[in-house]
């Protein structure tokens, strides 16, 4: 049974694999360029997802399982694989401990006008008149309950924070003190002081956020999207910033991505950018590597009780 891998892993954890599971043969490439002579014949495949397109699958005759280290899969030609019956999984729930902390620390950052200390150091401007706010005992919205969401979750409740879930089903969850499903999303947005978006990118979420949204919002509220760029149009962010129908936006993702140098977002005095990082961690790869070692106990005893098991009709 042959293992490739067209993800950069650090060599103890190449190690671990091939440690654990002497009876596999691995291969470990850099890229889907250096791992193409090795395709055909691998059944099991381990990749971020974005370096396959339907003409690999067809060219993986033995593929019987493709392992995502990564939660997001916007790019897999999940039609092809749904022909072939191939097994997806992915790495779903690594992301909730930094994506949880990038949003706190973000928040507090707007909250304590991290950007004008920053320039008033750089300038040598010593001005205690910076207006500095707090964020606890406010009240956040949740746009995606899942791990992530109820991640985040728990961190506001540190700060006594009201937390509002919205979701696909509106079904209860922990830390949320009331969950809306995405068709009362307008019930949810009224009363946030903050309100984060962890949406994924499907054919459901694409320009998920209208004008109406922004419009219902607090002309205080806090904006952050931490999902998906695609989820709402760069427009509608301006018009609804200059409109101050909000105070501010973090953007983590955009739309496009990698955003332009001369977008007009960069500039505007009430946003904040960070380049798709507040998933990134230490920890990131040794946890991916977790859920796939578990998976794969499961796929050699011939079980179907995978973690992480996506529906290819659903994408997620």
């Amino acid at each position: 049974m042959n293992v490739l891998s067209t993800a950069k892993l650090p060599e103890y954890l190449k190690d671990e694999l091939v440690h654990t599971y002497p009876s596999l043969e691995f291969s470990f490439k850099k890229s889907m360029e250096e791992a193409l002579p090795h395709l055909d014949h691998a059944e099991i495949l381990l990749t971020y997802g974005e370096d396959l397109n339907e003409d690999l699958i067809d060219q993986a005759k033995a593929l019987k399982w493709i392992m995502v280290l990564s939660a997001g899969m916007d790019e897999m030609p999940f039609q092809r694989i749904k022909e072939r019956n191939i097994l997806v999984t992915n790495s779903r729930g690594i992301h909730q401990i930094p994506m949880a902390e990038y949003a706190i620390s973000m928040l507090l950052q707007v909250s304590r006008q991290a950007k004008t200390l920053l320039e008033n150091q750089n300038n040598h401007v010593w001005d205690r008149r910076v207006p500095m706010t707090e964020i606890s005992g406010s009240t956040m919205t949740i746009v995606g309950s899942g791990a992530i969401g109820q991640e985040l979750a728990r961190l506001a409740k540190a700060f006594r924070m009201k937390t509002i879930g919205v979701s696909r089903s509106g079904q209860a969850k922990e830390y949320f003190d009331v969950v809306y499903p995405s068709s009362q999303i307008e019930k949810a947005l009224p009363e946030a002081d903050f309100v984060v978006s962890i949406l994924p990118s499907t054919e459901e979420t694409h320009s998920f956020y209208k004008k109406e949204h922004f419009q219902v919002m607090k002309d205080s509220a806090v904006f952050l999207n931490m999902g998906r760029g695609d989820v709402v149009k760069s427009e509608v962010l301006l018009e609804a910033l200059n409109n101050e129908e909000m105070a501010h936006a973090i953007l983590d993702v955009t739309d496009p991505e990698p955003l332009p140098k001369e977008h007009s977002l960069w500039d505007h005095k009430n946003v904040t950018i960070t380049p798709h990082l507040s998933g990134q961690s230490v920890h990131y790869l040794p946890r991916a590597i977790d859920i796939f070692k578990t998976n794969l106990d499961v796929y050699l005893h011939g079980k179907d009780t995978y973690e992480n098991k996506i529906d290819l009709d659903k994408g997620y």
